[in-house]
């Protein structure tokens, strides 16, 4: 048993070796190169249309959303809010963009005043019905209303992941919900060093 321990703890850590020099080892899902989520357009809450190219410069963290949801997207966000604190004076150079998938009840003056929660430079875009589909299509991101208790309430079922992009604009990574902000911070420290 002890021999299989040694021989196990050994090929861990030949296959630790076998990372490409140089390139860095994140904590989320690097996607670096997908052919999917390299862009968005839409409008934000004041009504100007926005796209990753409106961030050059900064690494921008995306994540879709609601307003009312009641623990995945106000965590996300704090968490968001969070990484930025740990960078110190870097973590002006990190957005953060919430894109609704209730644009049904996230009208622009509820976007403005619940991002306000997490920061002044926090974006929310809300796009119409179609513009929504088709972003979280090219996202693969998955959403749908679903019914609540009460009659005509309803909630959003949604993916509850973020996307990272590096200062060039790249699609960089993809971050489980619940990671944490250390790590989070951690990769954002890699991606603005690059």
């Amino acid at each position: 048993m002890q021999r299989r321990t040694v021989l196990l703890t050994l090929a861990a850590t030949a296959l630790a070796g076998c990372a490409p020099e140089g390139k860095p080892q994140f904590k989320a899902v690097d996607i670096t190169g997908a052919d999917y989520a390299k862009d968005f357009a839409l409008p934000d809450a004041d009504g100007r249309m926005r796209s990753i190219k409106d961030f050059q410069g900064k690494a921008v963290v995306v994540f879709f959303g609601y307003t009312q949801c009641p623990d995945v997207c106000p965590t996300t966000l704090t968490e968001i809010a969070e990484v930025k604190k740990l960078l110190g004076a870097d973590g002006a150079k990190v957005q953060g963009v919430f894109i609704t998938v209730d644009p049904e009840r996230d009208q622009p003056e509820l976007l403005k005043a619940y991002m306000a929660n997490f920061g002044p430079d926090f974006v929310a875009l809300r796009g119409t019905a179609e513009q929504t589909a088709a972003v979280a299509k090219d996202y693969k991101v998955f959403y749908r209303r679903a019914e609540g208790k009460a009659p005509g309430s309803y909630f959003m079922e949604h993916t509850a992941s973020s996307y990272v992009y590096d200062p060039q604009g790249r699609l960089r990574l993809y971050a489980r919900y619940g990671g944490g902000a250390q790590a989070l911070a951690d990769d954002l420290k890699l991606l603005l060093k690059g």
